[in-house]
């Protein structure tokens, strides 16, 4: 069940990423396949995963990300690495952070997946509109997320 603390000069009740995030995702270092990448991909039934050194993030790796950066550059998926591949500057938020700003956060930069690192800068879990729609129980705002982040962009080309 999650549980709910008050903010701070709000007079209500806020939810809190810790509370509906997903704990302890699966990851992927730099130094790995794009096949170990997408092997793991196929094994979690996800299109991402988190890219970390250690446990600190570096980036986020995508099932797109690998094809547009290495399988349609002709790079062997067994040879190139995920540091190739990989989104580095990838947003994240903090587990303190209140549901509302990681909806804002993915709204603006169009992203369904939110690393979530704790205080240390550690990767503690991740958090998926999903997440937001099942856990938060505010289906309306996780369905104007959702139209948010699916509004396609500007070509670039």
């Amino acid at each position: 069940m999650a549980t709910q603390s008050t903010q701070s000069g709000s007079g209500g009740n806020v939810l809190h990423l810790r509370d509906v995030m997903s704990r302890d995702p699966a990851f992927v270092s730099p130094d790995e396949t794009i096949q170990r990448a997408a092997q793991l991909m196929d094994e979690l039934n996800v299109g991402a995963l988190p890219v970390c050194d250690g446990r600190r993030l570096t980036g986020m790796i995508t099932d797109r990300d690998i094809t547009i950066r290495c399988t349609a550059a002709g790079k062997a998926p067994d040879q190139a690495t995920v540091n190739e591949a990989m989104s580095a500057g990838t947003q994240w938020a903090k587990e303190d952070d209140d549901v509302d700003t990681a909806r804002e956060m993915m709204a603006e930069r169009q992203i369904r997946r939110l690393p979530v690192v704790d205080a240390n800068d550690q990767l503690v879990g991740i958090v998926s509109l999903g997440d937001l729609a099942t856990k938060a129980g505010d289906t309306a705002q996780a369905g104007e997320t959702l139209l948010d982040v699916s509004d396609p962009a500007e070509p670039d080309r």
